[in-house]
């Protein structure tokens, strides 16, 4: 074996993205970056700034909330350009002849939203014949649309709230025909783009006055959108990894989330600003339901063919029943985020979490699989 194939795995951490969970993204990507161990891995930050340029960026960059402001990737970095071959990235300056990273062994996109966690940088990953962590085109585009997702789940045989899925033509030209729909599942509703994370967009509305505003605010970032009804109940969540023996899924202790006074729902100064939540792990449900979480989680995890990890989001009615939400197919990754959080609970730590999806990724092939 040459010295090339001895050297430790090369692995690019990309981050950023040209869509509102940017910051989102580097957030997690500040995690990462503390957590991989460095003797074990070279490692590669590259970001993607909101232009779409990719630029190898210098870990002294912000990645933090500071006084308020979220932080961006800042593209004064040397331009990547990704590239099928031996080589995939290059970097480009202005004058300068084109130099190689050498060969990105993996790549770990802690991304989010469109033009990332929805199966495009997936696919152009997979163009280029890059390993990367989590889960492959088909899964992470339907995980990223709520409307197919909710289809796939229902079909599963999974339990799903009542929705109604608005779309831009029908919103345009029949606008009472989908009010009316919205208004017969009651009131209230959430309304959220369709193709969208973090809470980003997500409005409740009790009337329809509200409602319409509320598809509108969706609609500024998704023309697609989902109007959900109410439940009443506990949110409960539960992570699931993919085993590295080829068994099958397993899935995490299930967890709470305890949102602080002032928030109507888990939205995403709840998620990401300090003190706003509290995740109590294990949760505090009977066995019998917690056992239930866990086995639909993964079902879940399994009807999309996911990859890596994953979260599923369940509510816990007062009469017992459990509803399936959704699954997010690249769940928030600070290290505070719920499915690093749940998986600290069941015994993983974060490192150790962060070394596990590098190795599952490692051992699979780009392509069909």
């Amino acid at each position: 074996m040459n010295q090339k194939r001895e050297a430790r795995p090369r692995v690019a951490i990309v981050f950023g993205g040209r869509n509102s969970e940017h910051a989102v993204s580097i957030l997690g990507a500040a995690s990462v970056l503390g957590a991989i161990d460095r003797a074990k891995y070279d490692v590669v930050p590259v970001g993607i700034a909101e232009d779409g340029r990719w630029v190898v960026v210098s870990e002294s960059q912000r990645f933090a909330i500071e006084d308020g402001v979220l932080p961006a990737v800042e593209a004064s970095g040397a331009e990547v350009v990704l590239r099928s071959g031996a080589a995939p990235l290059v970097t480009l300056e202005p004058g300068r002849v084109p130099v190689e990273l050498g060969q990105v062994d993996v790549v770990f996109p802690v991304m989010h939203g469109p033009f990332a966690e929805d199966g495009t940088i997936q696919g152009l990953l997979e163009m280029a014949g890059v390993r990367y962590v989590g889960s492959g085109v088909l899964a992470s585009a339907v995980g990223m649309d709520k409307a197919y997702m909710k289809l796939v789940l229902a079909a599963a045989g999974l339990p799903v709230g009542e929705y109604v899925v608005v779309r831009d033509r029908d919103w345009r030209v029949d606008r009472a025909r989908v009010l009316k729909e919205i208004e017969d599942l009651g009131w209230p509703v959430f309304v959220k783009p369709s193709r969208a994370g973090s809470s980003q967009g997500i409005s409740k509305a009790h009337d329809r006055a509200e409602l319409e505003a509320a598809v509108e605010e969706a609609r500024r970032h998704d023309p697609k959108v989902m109007v959900e009804a109410a439940i009443v109940g506990r949110e409960i969540e539960c992570a699931v990894l993919e085993s590295l023996d080829d068994a099958p899924a397993t899935a995490s202790v299930p967890g709470e989330v305890l949102v602080s006074e002032g928030h109507a729902f888990f939205d995403f100064e709840a998620k990401y600003y300090p003190d706003q939540m509290r995740l109590e792990a294990p949760a505090d449900i009977p066995v019998e339901v917690a056992e239930e979480v866990r086995a639909l989680a993964v079902r879940a995890f399994e009807a999309l063919g996911c990859e890596g990890l994953s979260r599923v989001d369940f509510f816990y009615t007062p009469d017992g029943e459990l509803i399936l939400n959704e699954i997010n197919t690249m769940p928030g990754f600070t290290s505070l985020s719920v499915a690093p959080q749940l998986w600290a609970a069941a015994g993983l730590p974060y490192d150790a979490l962060v070394d596990r999806l590098i190795q599952l990724a490692l051992r699979r092939s780009p392509g069909l699989r």
